[in-house]
């Protein structure tokens, strides 16, 4: 066990405001996510904090997070989309997430009658990176651009060059991003409060 896990549990990811408060939505699940990780320990993974939440690797290659969400706990596989699921149990946690599986629970019951499956998809996806399976992205000329954007590069050049100058990924982050919005109003503002970071060539979340 990493006490830095420990840690995690007592007082929360930190990564918001109501970290080490009564609020943080850690505390709405400690039992569950104890739960989870005996299972994933005694698969024999290694355990380490990533991105804030308890993260568990082989040879240093990652296969699952346990993470705390406001209406559930989950354990989600990196490469989740790779595992055959013969149990009909995972989810995608996005419309958009291309590798990423996870299975949610609401109460500890829920994993425990779960385990051996766990252990089972734990194994599974421990072959998968023992085998250097990848999982095959879509690649960015594959997503379709919004309108505002599409307006904004043809208007700017210097916006044109900047956001065609970022790694695919990025790209692919903005897309989303300014995808996600009903209104074309709303698309527009995350554009042009989005411009500074593109110039930048920095990501959606690099500061």
């Amino acid at each position: 066990m990493n006490p830095k896990i420990d840690t995690y549990l007592a007082v929360g990811c930190g990564r918001c405001p109501l970290g080490n408060t009564p609020e943080c939505k850690v505390h709405n699940w400690t039992e569950e996510l104890e739960t989870l990780r005996e299972i994933v320990l005694e698969s024999g993974l290694k355990e380490e904090l990533k991105w804030g939440v308890p993260c568990y690797t082989f040879e240093e290659n990652n296969i699952a997070i346990v993470s705390a969400f406001k209406e559930y706990c989950s354990i989600s596989f990196f490469k989740g989309v790779l595992l055959k699921d013969a149990n009909g149990i995972l989810s995608k946690q996005g419309e958009n997430s291309q590798s990423g599986r996870l299975v949610k629970f609401t109460d500890v019951e829920q994993i425990v009658e779960k385990e051996a499956i766990l252990k089972e998809y734990i194994a599974e996806a421990v072959e998968i990176e023992k085998a250097g399976l990848k999982v095959e992205y879509k690649d960015v000329s594959e997503y379709e651009i919004p309108e505002e954007l599409q307006n904004k590069l043809d208007a700017n050049e210097s916006f044109k060059n900047a956001f065609h100058a970022l790694t695919p990924g990025r790209q692919k982050g903005y897309i989303l991003h300014f995808s996600q919005p009903k209104q074309s109003k709303t698309r527009e503002s995350r554009i042009e409060k989005s411009m500074p970071q593109i110039f930048l060539g920095k990501g959606l979340n690099d500061r």
